[in-house]
């Protein structure tokens, strides 16, 4: 590579190549869908760690601030960690215009052509060949199952359709999820997808290859998995059904099915003999309804109504003990192929905490998220045809309790207060990110206040 200062491996960073990549990062970082601070201006932009992962591509994890202001008692800044896979060339072929960042006028870099690597075939092949032969680079370890033999040569392409992270597809046979917000710890994606392999689970497909980080701390950067190239996701499957007129129910039926194999894997997996916290959860459901309101002006005058959701759960039954569950469930993170239906993305919630992602909850949320999701399915077509959404709930909660052995619908109190929190986190995640799908969460806003009330 001409022109580029030596990477640092070592645990003095290197900061000189900010000089020149700064500007350009500050105004490409926003615009990428897995930016997550969209609705702040990026007022600072610190090199944390990077490593040559081979010539021409570097391997950078960086922290974009949102807050010019130091934050008290030493705590970092506001803002993010991300994984970044840059390309440095003296110029950038045609065919590359999609993924060019720009060109750095200043520092190391001045005069080369920074680009996203993972846009270039060349660079996701020498990616898929660090994964094929585990070792380290710098603070880099990549790790993988010897009992699985990924072949050389696979043709990439990037998965357009992922959004809080970015996926390359080798040859339609492994995906690899890169998770591009990094938090220190192991992320649960790699963690109980290889715990539900280890458990026999066929639901999930099991980890093949995975690489992390040593520095700035330990964390998972991504995971390769098998494809499962001929699966339709779930969301796709439902808006189909709707177009058609046809009935879910079935689908819906095996999916809830599904879901209570994996929980109980994951109970096996994961034992907690911890019951649900129903003050604590009611707290934290609280704090998340009023932090939004403060976002979103819109929900400020249902929060009444809604608190009510939540102060009811300190009389209800604490329900299923609370146990290791997916964090993020709904339609679009589950596959059917065949007949089979298959569960997949278990980062959980990407803007929560990891401590409390890696935490245990209550099995309730996961099906909450997915009863949740049938009735954002069924508002995409109009007129709204709520009866299709129910008929999907109630069949998804019958699969879920012939196999789990405890029916959902039997957890009222639970049930609904869960239901609302994840109405209440749509509600941000679409003003942050999707403002023309807010009328969709909110119109369960307005049930479930009215209902509180």
């Amino acid at each position: 590579m001409q022109k580029t200062a030596s990477p640092r491996s070592s645990r003095t960073v290197d900061a000189s190549p900010m000089v020149s990549l700064a500007g350009l990062l500050r105004e490409w970082l926003p615009r990428q869908r897995w930016f997550a601070g969209k609705d702040r201006p990026v007022t600072d932009l610190a090199l944390l760690s990077m490593t040559e992962l081979f010539p021409g591509c570097l391997h950078l994890l960086v922290h974009a601030g949102h807050s010019a202001v130091p934050a008290p008692g030493g705590a970092p800044p506001a803002g993010d960690c991300y994984q970044l896979l840059l390309g440095v060339r003296q110029h950038l072929s045609p065919r590359l215009g999609r993924a060019l960042i720009g060109r750095a006028e200043e520092g190391p870099l001045a005069g080369l052509t920074v680009f996203d690597a993972l846009q270039d075939p060349r660079s996701a092949q020498l990616l898929l060949e660090r994964l094929r032969h585990p070792g380290t680079s710098g603070p880099l370890c990549f790790e993988a199952d010897p009992s699985v033999s990924v072949p050389a040569g696979l043709v990439p392409r990037v998965l357009d359709a992922e959004q809080s992270n970015s996926s390359l597809v080798y040859g339609d046979t492994f995906i690899l999820k890169l998770f591009r917000r990094i938090q220190p710890g192991v992320n649960p994606d790699l963690e109980l997808s290889g715990a539900l392999a280890g458990q026999g689970c066929g639901r999930v497909p099991a980890p093949v290859a995975w690489f992390r980080t040593t520095y700035p701390w330990e964390a998972t950067l991504g995971v390769l998995q098998p494809f499962l190239r001929d699966a339709s996701d779930g969301w796709t499957l439902a808006l189909n059904a709707l177009a058609s007129g046809g009935d879910f129910t079935a689908e819906a039926r095996q999916l809830g099915r599904a879901t209570a194999e994996v929980h109980l894997a994951l109970a096996s997996a994961f034992p907690s003999l911890s019951r649900g916290e129903n003050d604590r959860m009611a707290a934290a459901m609280t704090e998340r309804l009023e932090l939004a309101a403060h976002f979103v002006p819109a929900l400020q005058p249902y929060v009444p109504g809604l608190r009510t959701a939540f102060g009811a759960l300190a009389g209800c039954d604490p329900g299923p003990p609370a146990q290791r569950i997916h964090g993020d469930l709904h339609l679009g993170q589950v596959l059917r192929a065949g007949r089979e239906w298959f569960v997949i993305d278990f980062e959980g919630e990407p803007s929560r905490p990891l401590a409390e992602r890696r935490g245990v909850h209550s099995p309730v949320r996961d099906i909450a998220g997915m009863l949740r999701s049938f009735d954002y399915a069924a508002r995409q077509r109009r007129p709204w045809r709520p009866e299709w959404a129910r008929r999907c709930r109630e069949a998804y909660c019958a699969g879920y309790a012939g196999l789990a052995g405890w029916d959902p619908r039997k957890k009222h109190g639970l049930l609904r207060a869960y239901e609302t929190d994840r109405a209440v986190y749509e509600v941000l995640y679409e003003a942050r990110h999707r403002p023309d799908w807010l009328p969709v969460p909110m119109a369960a806003i307005e049930r479930l206040a009215v209902r509180g009330a």
